[in-house]
């Protein structure tokens, strides 16, 4: 699949509706990195364990598995443009309910809120995907996809900082004593109790000033004109949709590799915080760490956009993938700092993986089955809901053989990659017609 130099990437006419459609990348951005660390913080707060923790993963990315397919047949029957509309909507009262969240105190509360939040991102996900491929000429979708989905680490960069600067260093409850050691495990019920009480509070005010920011964005793009999606002159039913793709090879397959690679990216950057402080590292230093692997992610995915220019995007795809995998090798092999530094190092090679997958998997279909495609591929990021959990399994368990918990428990993340790569193998050597 080749790009053509002199096909611009992004027409004029289309300019306005491509930023604020590329500004929803950044929006779900800040959502789903700002709500990583929050699994550390959970689990020392509400006084359970890692793998329950990681039940806000669950919550968040099954969000995804549960509406991406009611949001494809609502595209299908009305318009990117109220697919949109709605997802916004949905993000912005998942948010809101932060706040009587906080107030009961109740875990399942946050999750129930969070469950819904992502209902809205599934929308916004299924729908704007496919929106910025159709938004010019198919020789530079994938291309234009990746420059979109560079904006998404811009808000996951935003969403780290604020975790980092207003969120975990205000928790009372990771405050240590001189040995290291958490005081709060140490304080009786009562204490234990006003403390909570104000940590919920500390991690409700960004879900609450979001869910207003995503309001506004809501009345923006209500009064902006859209361009009209492309649909098929004679379009045809949901089930012949759903039975072509079926019969797809590349299709199918990417819908996997999108899978493991959700589920490698969920669990290398929210289990950052667990790996630093199995080195003694306090939460609020170790989200440093997450920032600067996002900040090297956002480099990298203008990098790999640039280089599509010139490298075929699945042998791009296939590169990274092997990169990734001699990354992770350190992670688990290497205990120390730099067994971290490899951690973090690992984002440059994630960078290009999602909007990749997604424009190979989707290159080729009819365009009545763009919709339900793209809601396979977002399905797909339930990996990211289920794998962490298994992770924070391991983590708990604090020795595996030879090896730490925590640094074993990233043969997860190194297989996902083992898979990427074989497709992108696949799609170079197997898929190269399609």
């Amino acid at each position: 699949m080749t790009n053509s130099t002199k096909v611009p990437v992004v027409s004029k006419e289309v300019i306005i509706p491509f930023v604020l459609i590329t500004s929803l990348f950044a929006l779900w951005g800040f959502a789903n990195d700002i709500t990583n660390p929050m699994v550390a913080a959970f689990a020392t707060v509400m006084e359970i364990s890692t793998a329950k923790a990681a039940l806000v993963q669950l919550a968040f990315y099954g969000g995804y598995a549960t509406m991406a397919i009611p949001a494809a047949l609502f595209v299908r029957k009305y318009s990117y443009k109220k697919g949109i509309l709605l997802g916004l909507t949905l993000y912005a009262f998942g948010a809101l309910l932060f706040y009587p969240a906080a107030k009961f105190e109740v875990f399942g509360f946050f999750l129930g809120s969070l469950y819904i939040l992502t209902f809205g991102l599934a929308f916004l996900e299924t729908t704007a995907n496919p929106f910025i491929l159709s938004m010019g000429d198919e020789r530079t979708a994938t291309q234009r996809l990746n420059l979109a989905q560079a904006f998404n680490p811009i808000g996951s960069l935003f969403g780290m900082f604020v975790a980092s600067k207003f969120i975990l260093v205000a928790l009372d409850s990771d405050i240590r004593n001189e040995a290291g050691e958490l005081v709060f495990t140490t304080l009786n019920e009562a204490q234990k109790a006003i403390i909570r009480t104000h940590d919920l509070e500390i991690i409700r005010n960004p879900y609450v000033i979001l869910g207003f920011v995503v309001i506004a964005m809501l009345v923006v793009i209500s009064l902006t004109k859209m361009p009209k999606r492309t649909v098929s002159e004679n379009p045809t039913s949901a089930a012949s949709s759903f039975k072509r793709l079926f019969k797809n090879g590349k299709y199918k397959e990417g819908v996997l590799a999108q899978l493991f690679y959700v589920a490698a990216q969920i669990m290398c950057w929210t289990f950052i915080i667990q790996y630093a402080g199995n080195l003694g590292i306090p939460k609020a230093e170790a989200q440093n760490y997450n920032i600067i692997a996002m900040a090297i992610f956002l480099c990298s995915r203008f990098i790999s956009t640039f280089l599509m220019k010139y490298v075929n995007s699945r042998k791009l795809l296939m590169i990274f993938a092997l990169c990734a995998m001699g990354t992770m090798s350190g992670v688990i092999l290497i205990e120390g700092i730099t067994g971290l530094y490899l951690l973090v190092a690992t984002s440059a090679f994630m960078s290009l993986m999602f909007p990749t997958i997604y424009g190979i998997a989707l290159d080729g279909l009819r365009a009545d089955d763009t919709a339900i495609g793209a809601a396979g591929l977002v399905m797909a990021i339930v990996g990211g809901a289920l794998m962490p959990i298994l992770q924070g399994l391991m983590i708990d368990t604090e020795k595996i053989g030879p090896f730490s918990g925590v640094n074993f428990s990233f043969i997860l993340p190194f297989i996902c990659f083992c898979f990427i790569a074989l497709y992108g193998y696949r799609t170079l050597k197997i898929y190269k017609d399609q």
